[in-house]
């Protein structure tokens, strides 16, 4: 299992939300988001989660060149996928020329199917798609209003477009450490063929725990938050249990 800590930027600063509201209970972790993925890197992050907050509010890259000194720095030792207004080809060109790996697609690909097409067609295996969801039922327009389908529905209509991956987030857990909807992220991933990865409540290694006894059906990511910024989870901790356990299940 792939251990992704995420970088939420606003304002250039890497900040920490509950249940994605842009307006109160913002917590800033680093005044320097550049220096914080630089930690991520060098406690052993294959991969970084960066969410532009200012840029899922405008629609605009608000934060690609904070985005793109990460990837310059740090590029050649890890991935970087990033999310937040990816709402046309050019939002998306932008972020990719930036040196980013993969394109996080949220509420662009569950209201204008089309575009999302069109992204899959010219940045075929660069593109993850967010499924954000409560109850079972996708939201959009930062969780506000309802898309009616479920997450399953949806994530078999994009896998077939080509999308590399589904990003699920349990909404009423997310940014709460409340732990992770593991039942709803492993019932997705035995539904699609594409890898899922976890997002949202994930606490500490008992979470990661039962993560791995659901690797095997799809669940093969996890994005880490809160957690790490608070410390019920540490890093270097996890990445062992990970590494233990894929050790263990190759004998």
């Amino acid at each position: 299992m792939l251990l992704i800590p995420a970088i939420d930027i606003k304002d250039g600063k890497c900040v920490r939300l509950r249940q994605g509201d842009l307006t109160s209970n913002i917590s800033v972790f680093n005044e320097d988001s550049v220096e914080q993925a630089r930690q991520w890197v060098e406690m052993g992050a294959e991969r970084i989660h960066i969410v532009d907050l200012d840029g899922a509010r405008t629609g605009k890259p608000v934060n690609l060149p904070i985005i793109r000194k990460i990837s310059e720095e740090f590029g050649d030792d890890v991935e970087i996928e990033v999310g937040g207004g990816m709402r046309t080809l050019e939002r998306v060109e932008k972020t990719l020329d930036a040196g980013v790996d993969f394109v996080v697609i949220g509420t662009a690909a569950v209201k204008a199917p089309g575009f999302l097409h069109d992204v899959c067609s010219q940045y075929g295996g660069s593109v993850i798609v967010g499924l954000d969801a409560k109850d079972g039922i996708v939201m959009t327009d930062g969780w506000t209003k309802s898309s009616g389908r479920t997450a399953i529905d949806l994530a078999k209509k994009f896998q077939d477009y080509g999308v590399d991956a589904i990003l699920y987030t349990d909404i009423s857990r997310d940014g709460m450490l409340t732990g992770c909807n593991v039942e709803a992220t492993a019932d997705l991933a035995r539904a699609i063929d594409i890898p899922v990865i976890a997002s949202g409540g994930i606490r500490d290694l008992d979470d990661i725990r039962k993560l791995l006894d659901v690797e095997y059906d799809g669940v093969t990511m996890a994005v880490l938050g809160r957690s790490l910024y608070e410390h019920t989870l540490d890093f270097k901790e996890a990445l062992e249990l990970v590494k233990n356990h894929k050790q263990n299940w190759s004998f």
